[in-house]
């Protein structure tokens, strides 16, 4: 009898760990559903939207200007945050705000990437915190699940002119 109950728990504990894994292992590299908060990133994303992000982009570099990805946030290891990459490592980018009258630029260093919010006036960003370091990349974002109305791929850039080909 108690061998049969001790069989019957190290199986369960066995299963446990195995499928435990293995969901580990697809929502580190695979990818998964994020609920997304705050207006940083209006009109593209409103608050309480439900995205797919991929992780799968990050981890072979394929990250590029204007794709949508989730991030360790800079000021809160803790939190993480959802922004447009502007710039690339060696990219010129715009380091001012769109209501300053003198414009500054600066070049994105190695191994960093520029993100700013679709909402300019109302996104702590890359123009608060400065360039990112990639290794902070969780994932990209591909498309919005929810929504149902919205549902599909995510639009382009409203902000495409904060692009630059320097």
């Amino acid at each position: 009898m108690l061998r049969d109950v001790l069989g019957k728990t190290f199986r369960f504990l066995g299963y446990t760990v195995q499928y435990g894994c293995i969901a580990h292992c697809a929502f580190e590299y695979l990818g998964g559903i994020v609920v997304c908060s705050g207006p940083s990133m209006e009109p593209t994303i409103q608050n309480s939207d439900i995205v797919f992000s991929e992780n799968l982009s990050h981890h072979f570099y394929c990250i590029r200007k204007g794709d949508i990805v989730i991030v360790k946030s800079p000021n809160d290891p803790k939190s993480n945050i959802c922004k447009r990459v502007i710039g690339l490592e060696g990219d010129k980018v715009c380091t001012s705000n769109p209501s300053d009258f003198l414009k500054s630029h600066s070049y994105v260093p190695k191994g960093h990437v520029w993100l700013e919010g679709d909402n300019l006036r109302n996104s702590t960003d890359s123009r608060c915190y400065g360039p990112v370091p990639y290794g902070l990349i969780r994932g990209r974002i591909c498309f919005k699940i929810w929504p149902l109305n919205d549902f599909g791929f995510l639009r382009a850039s409203p902000n495409g002119h904060r692009f630059l080909d320097d």
